[in-house]
């Protein structure tokens, strides 16, 4: 087995088209790499700025009522991700950039995709493109030519006689090919650690072994397919054909189609509909209980109740600022509610498209690809999770400031001084542990390694139609 697997080798370094080939591919994709790596530190760089502008413009202000503040507002940068640009998995459809103000929970905007050209709309250069797509087409074609081409020159017929045990034959093959393919992965982890070297830690190396074990999985699983129907046919024209035809149908429409169909099976709300859910839930109270004029009289009393007063306005605190913080924190259970709902589906539309890994290993490579590259839905709404949980804060800090910063009821024109608004933290993110994202795509793996196992067996299974060839 081992003296086939070098054999094979000497080969590949023999085929000058093979190695005009790699060199093609290699220098594509330092160029893929260098380019999203100088994207994303470019977003990294404006999006610094940006912030800094914001901030400094936040702390200068001299004085303002919190009320205005809290309309006025901020703004948050979604941070750049490093492993982007080995997969930007759903970011470029995101957005990046979400206003920070009272009384609404805004939706992210300004996403790569809506600001490009028309002519660029069709995608850009990428990484994962080469490797998800590229890569395996080339695996296809090599594993294909080695079968194919020792059964026509009769070389297959000559081993087996000559004691080459079949099986040892055809692993052989597949080990070398599969191979050839993890040193293109690696190279590419190789680029992306040479323009990162800086910025490499225990956790972006944990999320780029599983990146490369999910690919290396996958590379084993087309290339041992294709040498089971190259073995397995008689035609080689059959055998390519229907090893291109799997592969057109697990990258191009079962995506397709098993989404369609999870999107039905968990539906989402049109985005009117949540809109006015929101609305109705907001004014009349949730499920039609308890509107915001009787909660805003059941506060009433109860403030005057505790500091012992009969009216508003013999208060030693400002009620309008009690009255905004009660409705803020109502309108945060709406936001949860329905808010929440969406997550929930999303998840459940998540799951049941992993499943779809058993019949299409491809969907388990694109769920492990964005997920250990950090770049999937569940990184971007735990994002918009923490920007929810600090404009919670950002605006309770303000309504506290109006409330007993040392106006009284009424007083509109109340200022808060640039000490307090300098005193107002900013917005930091904390990216997700590896160790919470793995058990979310251990089951593309494990997905993964059950196809590797199955195509394993499907070798043997073509060996014996080689035995009798």
């Amino acid at each position: 087995m081992w003296k086939i697997f070098k054999n094979e080798w000497l080969y590949y370094r023999r085929t000058p088209w093979l190695l005009g080939i790699s060199f093609g591919f290699v220098l594509v994709l330092f160029l893929s790499i260098a380019m999203g790596n100088y994207q994303t530190h470019k977003q990294a760089l404006r999006h610094q700025a940006a912030k800094e502008d914001l901030r400094k413009k936040w702390e200068s202000i001299d004085a303002m009522n919190p009320h205005s503040a809290a309309h006025y507002g901020t703004y948050v940068f979604k941070p750049t991700n490093l492993l982007s640009s080995l997969d930007e998995g759903v970011n470029s459809v995101t957005g990046n950039v979400l206003r920070v103000e009272g009384h609404v929970q805004n939706e992210i905007v300004h996403s790569e995709a809506s600001q490009m050209q028309a002519v660029s709309r069709f995608g850009k250069l990428k990484s994962s493109l080469l490797l998800q797509y590229i890569v395996p087409i080339l695996l296809i074609f090599l594993a294909f030519s080695s079968i194919s081409n020792e059964k026509r020159n009769g070389r297959l017929k000559l081993l087996i006689l000559q004691g080459a045990k079949p099986i040892s034959l055809t692993f052989a093959k597949t080990l070398s090919i599969w191979f050839y393919g993890i040193g293109l992965l690696a190279l590419t982890i190789l680029a992306y650690s040479f323009f990162n070297l800086n910025d490499l830690n225990a956790e972006v190396f944990g999320r780029i072994t599983f990146f490369f074990l999910s690919y290396s999985l996958y590379y084993f699983i087309i290339t041992a397919l294709t040498v089971f129907f190259a073995t397995l046919w008689l035609n080689p024209t059959i055998a390519l054909t229907s090893m291109l035809g799997i592969w057109i149908i697990w990258t191009i429409f079962l995506p397709n189609i098993l989404m369609s169909s999870v999107e039905k099976w968990h539906e989402l709300p049109s985005r009117n509909e949540f809109k006015a859910a929101m609305k109705e839930d907001r004014s009349k109270g949730l499920d039609g209980h308890n509107p915001s004029d009787e909660r805003k009289k059941e506060l009433e009393k109860k403030v005057l109740k505790e500091y012992g007063v009969d009216s508003l306005s013999q208060l030693p605190i400002n009620f309008d600022g009690l009255v905004m913080q009660k409705d803020e924190e109502y309108g945060n259970k709406v936001w949860d509610k329905h808010f929440g709902a969406l997550r929930k589906v999303f998840s459940e539309q998540k799951k049941s498209y992993q499943w779809g890994g058993f019949i299409n290993p491809f969907i388990s490579l694109q769920n492990a690809s964005m997920g250990f590259a950090g770049n999937d839905n569940l990184h971007h709404q735990a994002f918009l999770l923490q920007v929810e949980s600090y404009r919670r804060d950002f605006i309770k800090m303000l309504n506290d400031q109006h409330a007993y910063g040392g106006s009284k009821t009424g007083e509109w024109g109340w200022k808060a001084d640039n000490e307090f608004f300098r005193s107002v933290p900013e917005f930091e993110y904390h990216p997700i542990a590896l160790s919470t994202v793995f058990p979310r795509y251990g089951t593309d793996l494990l997905v993964l390694a059950i196809w590797s196992i199955l195509v394993s067996g499907l070798i043997a299974l073509g060996t014996r139609k080689m035995q009798i060839l």
